[in-house]
């Protein structure tokens, strides 16, 4: 059910034609109430589509009443034409579900530079409206995906002495994977009865310990965004740690569905620094690995060429990371190829070709600080997927 688990929510997912498969591209969450909260985040690209200016000013008052999305065209790069289509959008809308425009965030997912079909989505809306159901969130999630091969969607049920609450989302993405803020799109709901101040905190913490550490191909979207609704439908009012802990449990599933649904891969590899001076610190260490063409394809390769690790670590400034360049260790799937910044065990130990998951640790021995960071092997699938892309 995803971002219908919540109570107070309702959702769609429809054909409206924007995608030449014929497959689902237009949905819509509802925030019933009785609340009207809301909370996002967005991509910190300076390069962005009309949809994230329109929602940054919807979201600015803390509220929200509907989340129209499509994908089959991210209306990025569209200039002040773009703008219109998604002002006409909200406002399309809201006229039909009877709400303000200026509570209706706008999310477009697909190719660059290229404007919206009007005459397609518009009608569109409609049907999605006609659509809404307290279990439609499952068709909301496939209407969203592009390059996608499955729906994303996570619930999480907290049980309380006087009551319980959920936490449900559904987000998108299998490339452009290199999030500052956010991540491709995901819409989170929960029936909590939280203010608007809270709503966004959670939201921050959770995005900044999940989403934030997805880097699938170093590519950052012009169109992210992570928008959290709460209906306060459940009467439960959680602290802004318990609301925190639901959100970010929810945001990791998503997160990692999003890199094991990456383009083309054959590895779901988690970078893990420990050992750092400063979590700021592990996590460049941890993104300058991810972000290592050489070692992706070294993975695909099934090698374990933990020279390549070494290198890459290299490449963040001392005064980001601080450490010694000749105590490094690096074990890749338990075993310790690198030890004190030489030769460990043999690298014939480690078999990449038996699982899918490959863990990398990397300790820098300058302190207590850790994180970690996931991301996929580059193949020639990817290659040929994104040398192929048009919708």
């Amino acid at each position: 059910m995803s971002v219908t688990a919540a109570q107070g929510f309702r959702a769609a997912g429809t054909a409206a034609g924007l995608k030449s498969t014929g497959k689902p591209d237009v949905a819509l969450v509802v925030n019933d109430g009785p609340l009207d909260v809301a909370a996002a985040v967005f991509t910190s690209n300076r390069v962005v589509a009309a949809p994230v200016t329109w929602s940054r000013q919807v979201v600015a008052d803390g509220r929200a009443s509907a989340v129209v999305l499509n994908s089959g065209g991210a209306n990025a790069c569209t200039g002040p034409e773009g703008f219109l289509d998604t002002h006409r959008t909200a406002e399309h809308t809201a006229d039909a579900l009877g709400v303000s425009a200026g509570d209706t965030v706008v999310c477009s997912t697909g190719l660059i530079g290229v404007r919206l079909p009007m005459e397609k989505l518009l009608p569109g809306v409609d049907a999605a409206v006609a659509a809404l159901s307290a279990d439609g969130g499952s068709d909301a999630a496939q209407a969203i995906m592009t390059t996608d091969t499955v729906a994303k969607t996570a619930v999480v049920t907290v049980e309380t002495a006087s009551g319980t609450w959920t936490v449900g989302g559904m987000a998108k993405g299998a490339g452009m994977l290199a999030p500052g803020l956010a991540t491709m799109l995901s819409v989170i709901t929960t029936d909590a009865a939280v203010d608007a101040a809270t709503a966004d905190a959670a939201l921050r913490a959770a995005t900044t310990a999940t989403f934030d550490r997805v880097d699938s191909d170093g590519c950052m979207s012009t169109n992210d965004t992570v928008v959290l609704l709460a209906s306060g439908a459940s009467g439960q009012s959680p602290t802004l740690d318990e609301l925190t802990a639901a959100v970010t449990e929810v945001s990791a599933s998503l997160s990692r569905q999003l890199v094991a649904d990456a383009e083309g891969a054959s590895h779901d590899i988690a970078v893990e620094v420990v050992g750092a001076h400063s979590e700021d610190a592990a996590v460049a260490v941890a993104r300058a690995v991810t972000r290592s063409n050489l070692f992706k394809a070294a993975v695909f390769g099934n090698d374990p060429n933990w020279g390549r690790v070494l290198s890459a670590v290299g490449t963040v400034p001392e005064s980001v990371a601080a450490f010694d360049a000749t105590t490094l260790d690096v074990s890749i799937n338990g075993v310790q190829v690198c030890r004190a910044g030489g030769v460990g065990e043999d690298r014939d130990l480690v078999d990449l070709a038996a699982q899918r998951e490959v863990r990398v640790l990397v300790d820098l021995h300058a302190g207590d600080a850790t994180a970690i960071v996931w991301t996929n092997d580059l193949t020639h699938d990817y290659v040929h997927e994104n040398s192929a892309y048009s919708s």
